[in-house]
């Protein structure tokens, strides 16, 4: 079927849908309803549970058909294509450009304590029993305290704020047991429909929420709202034991399971009877798109995954009618407002809004400040370690390169004495402004993982070539389903080409050491790296090694940042430098 890339609008007058946010307004958050149900959704928010400063990308290339569209647009294309003008709070929010004036001007964005604030705001204006706060995934994991409690001060974090349901992606890093102690202490509904007992952990009587089935979550919730019955499917992301390692969760099998997911939308509709069905997604919004377009039933999916701030929903048409599709960035800079006008067994219109939280226009609420400080306590002394002070602005989210990254790898070259190095394209981490402090709690919010270790070994330029080839087809795979999200492996000590567009073996190019010297196939090479998902390592952190460097150094100053050459992607809207 068709992918309809415009913005959607089912009926006349939703002008919700347009990226307006009434900024001089008295309180810009207290939105009037204009439905029957209201969903509040925020995903990615990897731990902030502080106001943090966050780069937009501008490195977000699509290829193919997505070259153009929502979510590769960056810069002036993206403020083009949805009406913003530059210098103003929402280009802040929503692009990278002229990043360090502009939040030093507006300051930063998110955090739980304004997030609880706005959202207490958004419930009241609906009245009781008609709305739901559903989280997309990846609460969890990204800060030093969430790593040293398995996540569970992110769960009291959302216990306050009153999350109905989740999914989860990170949440698997802390192992099985480790995410039914989340589970355990959250008080709403984990869902996801996409992950099943293994066979032999099934013929084990391994525990499962559905023995019979082997499904290991529940896998959608029916609620009640406004005189209207919901179905929320869950989806987590279908990629866990690639993207992370398989020991963490042995028992359990991923998927995309689309055929699964049309069986449960045709039940909620013919069985359930419910007047909507919403996806709680985790697949990342070139999945998500592909989805829509071959499963029908689903009247919103609710996306996340890759971090991607889309103001205007999508509308995907396919065998069954349509199926808007929706992101909400990352970091908790955003949350996103949906109220639906309901019939029976239809969705009549949708007004949407993704609201940017500007923590300068939102007094914080004292009961969430107060646990976020009671959980960060044991460990201020070392959060608050001073490391370095910044010199050049440090970010991380884009395609090929991130100043974050170049750090990390610069100080593993230096310590470990390795002709190259390696950090994975993470696309969470925070951004840091020219003369600030960094500290220990810096360093984890870009490093806090579960399978830390750095480590050397020997490869020949033919097995790195090789591997960057792969790493780049998982980012520029034409098919969606064979893209697990994430940006390009971040490379230290040698320069490259690449072209997006070409095919797997094809695109990478050009290699040659900082001094020049071409990358030899045969030839071997000492690598560092970090974070290995085949095998478990058993060298230092990546922390404590990126510590001592940046400690001896005392300044944070990028003196000759690694280049990718890009080839055939000028006038890309999703590349702006």
């Amino acid at each position: 079927m068709k992918t309809s890339r415009r913005g959607v609008m089912i009926a006349a007058g939703s002008t919700a849908l347009l990226p307006r946010i009434g900024i001089s307004a008295s309180d810009p958050y207290d939105v009037p309803m204009r439905g029957d149900v209201r969903i509040i959704h925020q995903t990615d928010t990897h731990a902030n549970a502080l106001p943090a400063q966050f780069r937009e990308p501008s490195q977000n290339i699509g290829v193919g058909s997505a070259e153009g569209q929502p979510p590769h647009l960056v810069g002036h294309a993206f403020l083009n294509h949805y009406h913003m003008k530059p210098g103003t709070r929402p280009a802040h929010a929503f692009t990278f450009l002229d990043f360090e004036n502009l939040a030093h001007r507006f300051g930063p964005l998110g955090g739980f304590a304004h997030l609880k604030t706005v959202i207490d705001t958004l419930r009241a204006g609906t009245g009781p029993g008609r709305s739901l706060l559903l989280d997309g995934g990846d609460l969890c994991q990204g800060s030093g305290v969430a790593n040293l409690t398995g996540g569970l001060d992110m769960v009291a974090l959302a216990n306050l704020l009153g999350i109905d349901a989740m999914t989860g992606h990170w949440e698997f890093t802390y192992g099985q047991e480790g995410i039914r102690k989340i589970i355990a202490a959250f008080k709403g509904n984990f869902i996801a429909q996409n992950v099943f007992l293994s066979a032999e952990a099934g013929m084990m009587g391994k525990p499962a929420f559905d023995q019979t089935t082997g499904s290991v979550f529940e896998p959608f919730i029916i609620r009640a709202l406004g005189g209207y019955r919901l179905g929320i499917i869950g989806q987590a992301f279908p990629y866990v034991p690639i993207a992370h390692p398989r020991r963490f969760t042995p028992d359990w099998r991923f998927g995309i399971r689309a055929a699964n997911m049309q069986k449960l939308a045709d039940a909620l509709r013919r069985k359930h009877k419910v007047d909507a069905v919403l996806l709680l997604s985790h697949n990342g919004m070139e999945v998500d798109l592909k989805l829509a377009s071959e499963v029908s039933g689903i009247d919103i999916i609710l996306g996340g995954h890759t971090h991607d701030a889309v103001p205007v929903p999508v509308l995907v048409r396919n065998a069954g009618g349509k199926t808007i599709v929706t992101n909400a960035g990352t970091a908790g800079k955003f949350v996103a407002v949906l109220d639906l006008d309901l019939a029976r067994g239809k969705l009549k219109d949708l007004h949407y809004r993704l609201m940017p939280i500007y923590t300068d226009m939102i007094k914080p609420d004292p009961a969430v400040s107060k646990a976020i400080d009671t959980w960060s306590a044991p460990h201020r002394a070392m959060l608050g370690e001073k490391l370095a002070e910044v010199d050049d602005l440090l970010y991380r989210r884009n395609n090929f390169y991130g100043s974050v990254d170049q750090v990390i790898m610069d100080a593993m070259r230096e310590e470990m004495d390795a002709e190259i190095a390696f950090s994975p394209g993470f696309r969470w981490g925070n951004s840091y402004l020219s003369g600030t402090d960094f500290t220990m709690g810096d360093l984890l919010s870009e490093t806090a993982i579960t399978y830390p270790m750095a480590y050397t070994q020997m490869m020949t330029g033919a097995s790195i070539k090789a591997m960057m080839e792969d790493v780049c087809d998982n980012l520029f795979n034409r098919n969606p389903y064979y893209q697990q999200g994430g940006d390009m492996i971040r490379v230290g000590g040698m320069n490259y080409a690449c072209a997006p567009r070409r095919s797997i073996g094809h695109r990478i190019s050009d290699m040659a050491l900082d001094n020049g010297k071409p990358i030899e196939p045969n030839k071997s090479y000492k690598i560092a790296s970090w974070a290995s998902v085949t095998l478990p390592q058993t060298g230092k952190p990546i922390w404590d090694i990126v510590a001592a460097n940046l400690k001896r150094k005392k300044t944070i100053r990028i003196g000759k940042p690694n280049q990718v050459k890009l080839i055939g992607v000028a006038g890309n809207p999703g590349y702006a430098a």
